[in-house]
């Protein structure tokens, strides 16, 4: 998929998520590409997982670290990953975002667990 390998060599999408009233919440996120999936890791105990286990559907586009959309806006479908999937996601962002995910991580730890998630676009 193009739109994937266009992806490869960005370092920030914006990940459009849904609260219950449908309204939209845009967050700079992270990335990997992994098997024609965008995988996103986050902590288990962020608004990102909580909205994605009540609405599945999301939109990215690629942006700024602050956001600003740079990209068009594709939409698809998440599903959190656990265990070992979520584990080989933290690796591979590690591999790619170097010594800044030490930081994040150091700031994020009160957050719970590492979790992941695919996103298959449409």
């Amino acid at each position: 998929m193009s739109a994937l390998k266009d992806l490869e060599s960005k370092k920030y999408i914006s990940l459009e998520t849904y609260k219950k009233n449908r309204e939209p919440v845009r967050t700079p996120v992270w990335f990997v590409i992994r098997d024609d999936f965008i995988q996103v890791i986050t902590r288990e105990r962020t608004g990102k997982v909580k909205r994605i286990k009540n609405n599945q559907q999301v939109k990215i586009a690629t942006c700024t670290i602050r956001g600003k959309i740079t990209g068009e806006w594709m939409s698809g479908i998440a599903k959190i990953m656990t265990g070992v999937e979520a584990d080989n996601a933290v690796r591979l962002r590690d591999r790619k975002y170097g010594f800044a995910t030490k930081i994040a991580k150091f700031a994020s730890r009160n957050k719970g667990k590492f979790v992941a998630f695919n996103i298959k676009l449409d």
